[in-house]
């Protein structure tokens, strides 16, 4: 098995030297001569909020996207960020680009969306290098690895088939996306939807938008992730996630398909863009 060369960039919030080092050690313990990591110098920079401004963060972005020496492109980490620069990147996208593996979720997601929706075929929702951060996350970071190294299948979330198309979000991050020109076509996929840190209300909110969403009613049905880290609400708003999200695909007429192991968590498991490759 030929090594294979992972570039690591920060379209959102920075990472810290300490992390860098931590998750290129792990990889060397995991996989030893197998795997290669390349992190971008822009992941370390700092604007304001931004690893770098959104120029540099572009550009890092595109230096490794576009390199035929860079199998895959794993986002460092999610913050806020990568919608600044999808205009930024997409026309300037080589043929080189389109069959890499790209890897994160949470704020990426609209990177990752856009990407697929030009073509891009090796898509996935799937853990970040920052997930190490986590208490257990270790485990997220193997399973990333295992994904990015050998396509391994137990990396992947369990309800997934080699014909079932596929495609995971932030609900947050799909709501924004939706009614802008970098909305994928959803059309015959399975969505699997997960958020954190955000009121029921809001979920509510960005459950009617999304299901309200024609290209979104195309869909074969949606899955619903774990919804984490919820905000307090006063008064109580007397539903739970999944019952919002069973109240609003009934309302949209899509098939609500039950859980999906992914989530702002260790456990959370990867979800190509597509059919499995």
């Amino acid at each position: 098995m030929s090594t294979v060369r992972i570039g690591i960039v920060a379209p959102g919030s920075r990472i810290d030297d300490a992390l860098a080092a931590r998750v290129t050690r792990l990889t060397a313990d995991r996989y030893g001569g197998l795997a290669e990591l390349r992190f971008h110098p822009q992941c370390f920079l700092a604007w304001g909020h931004f690893a770098g401004d959104d120029d540099a963060r572009a550009d890092g972005f595109l230096d490794f996207a576009n390199d035929p020496d860079i199998d895959a492109v794993w986002i460092a980490r999610g913050g806020y960020g990568a919608c600044r620069i999808v205009s930024r990147v997409l026309d300037r996208l080589a043929p080189e680009a389109m069959g890499k593996t790209y890897l994160g979720y949470s704020d990426a997601g609209s990177l990752l969306a856009s990407l697929y929706g030009r073509g891009a075929t090796g898509v996935a929702h799937g853990p970040m290098a920052a997930d190490v951060l986590r208490e257990g996350g270790e485990t997220a970071l193997r399973r990333a690895l295992a994904w990015l190294v050998a396509r391994d299948p137990s990396a992947l979330e369990p309800s997934i088939t080699n014909t079932t198309l596929t495609a995971a979000f932030n609900l947050t991050i799909l709501s924004n996306l939706i009614g802008t020109p970098y909305e994928p076509d959803l059309a015959h996929h399975v969505i699997m939807l997960e958020d954190v840190s955000e009121h029921l209300y809001r979920i509510d909110r960005a459950l009617w938008h999304v299901t309200n969403n024609p290209g979104v009613r195309k869909c074969a049905g949606i899955r619903l992730g774990r919804v984490s880290d919820i905000l307090p609400n006063d008064p109580e708003f007397g539903q739970t996630p999944e019952e919002i999200a069973r109240h609003w695909c009934a309302e949209s007429g899509i098939p609500f398909l039950g859980p999906a192991d992914i989530g702002h968590d260790i456990d959370n498991k990867v979800v190509p863009f597509g059919v499995v490759l």
